[in-house]
C-alpha cells in the first residue's frame, strides 16, 4: 500500500485488507461445489465498486475541498484545451466503479461458469453407456486442472480490485 497511496497508507489498510479479504473469500467460496458465488453477481460488485468510490470521493473532499475539482484538468492546461479534456475526465472518473465492478462479475462469472458447465458435462457422461461412462475421466481431468487455473484467477482478481482502489485513493490523496 506504500507503493500505491503514499505514507498515509496506514490509516486505509484496514478497508483496503478487509476489502481484499472480502473478495478472495467470496470468489474462492465458488470453487467448493454446491456452493454459491457472491462476486459472480453485477449487483455485489457493483455495490462494492460504488461503496469503495463515494468512499474515496469523501476522503477527496475531506483532504481537498472544492480542488477536488482538479481531477478533471491537469495543470497548465489551455481553456481550450480544458473544454476538451474536462468531459473526457468526468466520463472516465464516473466509470471507475462500473468498470471496477464489470471486471470483477465477468471474471468470477466467465470460470465459474465454465466449471459447472464442464462438470455437468462429465456427470452426463458418466452416467452414460458404454464408451462413454469412461471416457468421463477426460472432463474430471480437465475440471482439476481448471479449477486451480480458476483459484488462481480467484487471487488475482482480488488483488486487481485492490490495487484499483488503492490507485484510485492515491488520486484523491495526491491529485495529479
Amino acid at each position: 500500500m506504500n507503493d500505491n497511496v503514499g505514507s498515509t497508507a496506514k490509516s486505509f489498510f484496514p478497508y483496503v485488507f478487509t476489502l481484499f479479504t472480502f473478495i478472495l473469500i467470496s470468489n474462492v467460496i465458488g470453487l467448493v461445489p454446491y456452493s454459491f458465488t457472491v462476486t459472480s453477481h453485477l449487483i455485489v460488485t457493483f455495490a462494492l465498486a460504488l461503496a469503495t468510490f463515494i468512499g474515496i470521493n469523501l476522503i477527496c473532499i475531506r483532504e481537498h475541498g472544492i480542488n477536488i475539482l482538479s481531477l478533471f484538468l491537469p495543470p497548465g492546461s489551455s481553456m481550450a484545451l480544458a473544454l476538451l479534456l474536462v468531459p473526457i475526465e468526468l466520463v472516465s472518473y464516473i466509470f471507475r466503479p462500473i468498470s471496477l465492478s464489470v471486471r470483477l462479475f465477468a471474471n468470477m462469472m466467465a470460470g465459474h461458469t465454465l466449471l459447472k458447465l464442464i462438470a455437468g458435462f462429465a456427470w452426463t457422461m458418466m452416467l452414460a453407456d458404454g464408451g462413454f461412462a469412461i471416457a468421463h475421466t477426460i472432463p474430471l481431468i480437465l475440471l482439476v486442472i481448471l479449477m486451480f487455473l480458476e483459484f488462481g484467477v480467484a487471487i488475482i482478481q482480488a488483488y486487481v480490485f485492490t490495487i484499483l482502489t488503492c490507485i484510485y485513493l492515491n488520486d484523491a490523496i495526491n491529485r495529479h
